[in-house]
């Protein structure tokens, strides 16, 4: 008996893992992975920044290329960071709510919450003039209060999916790349990280593998947009500008 219940411990983890944390998990409401298209498009899109330098070699080699991309960022890393969110808008990529600690005891305490993607809102309009329309939970953690509270704030959920499971760990850019290739078909959204659950990190082999992964895609003929537009919906919500 003890055996049959140690056996399936890992197979309770398994499902928890899919049901709240799982890129695909749809179990607690729409929480859309990938975009329902057949051409070769693809969005980019980084967490858990802005972290310096590392935001803005991306952005820059992006730049390079003509390429627009999602950045779903962390509240204190923009006050961190303030002039780097201002200039990725200005160079026409997107910007997304992703908690304003990243810190997972937050998803335990309903006000806590709520406090922490209201806070990151007001950061975001403070220094954009408009609040984010996206919002991706850290871990891509899902459930019914955290869901609930995103669409209160009148936010879109956007999974994803992750380049490489150990991408946050920084193994080679190169292998790095290789999955994020052998991934992406016409509608991915591939997860990169240019932070470090909102703190501070080398992000250098994630910087080489968006430069490999960019270059093999553009070869293959993808055609790179934003989160928002891979789903037709909107990037910002519809609100008085900031005084």
């Amino acid at each position: 008996m003890m055996l049959v219940s140690m056996a399936g411990i890992p197979v309770a983890c398994l499902g928890a893992y899919w049901l709240f944390m799982s890129p695909y998990s749809q179990a607690f409401g729409r929480y859309p992975y990938r975009g329902d298209r057949s051409d070769r498009v693809v969005a980019l899109t980084f967490d858990d920044g802005p972290n310096e330098p590392y935001t803005s070699q991306i952005a820059d080699y992006l730049a390079s290329k003509h390429i627009r991309a999602t950045f779903f960022q962390v509240g204190r890393c923009v006050e961190r960071f303030p002039e780097t969110t201002v200039r990725l808008t200005a160079a026409g990529h997107v910007i997304g709510n992703h908690s304003y600690t990243h810190a997972f005891h937050a998803y335990l305490m309903p006000g806590r919450l709520a406090r922490e993607v209201a806070r990151t809102q007001e950061i975001l309009r403070a220094k954009l003039g408009r609040r984010p329309a996206l919002f991706r939970s850290p871990w891509l953690w899902r459930q019914p209060m955290l869901l609930r509270t995103v669409r209160r704030n009148s936010l879109q959920p956007v999974s994803g999916e992750f380049c490489h499971a150990l991408e946050v760990f920084q193994p080679d850019g190169a292998r790095i790349a290789r999955r994020a290739i052998a991934k992406t078909k016409p509608g991915s959204m591939l997860i990169f990280h240019d932070g470090v659950d909102g703190r501070a990190g080398n992000r250098g082999e994630t910087v080489r593998a968006v430069r490999i992964t960019t270059e093999e895609l553009l070869r293959q003929g993808y055609r790179f947009v934003t989160a928002d537009e891979l789903l037709g919906v909107p990037a910002y919500q519809e609100d008085a500008p900031a005084a």
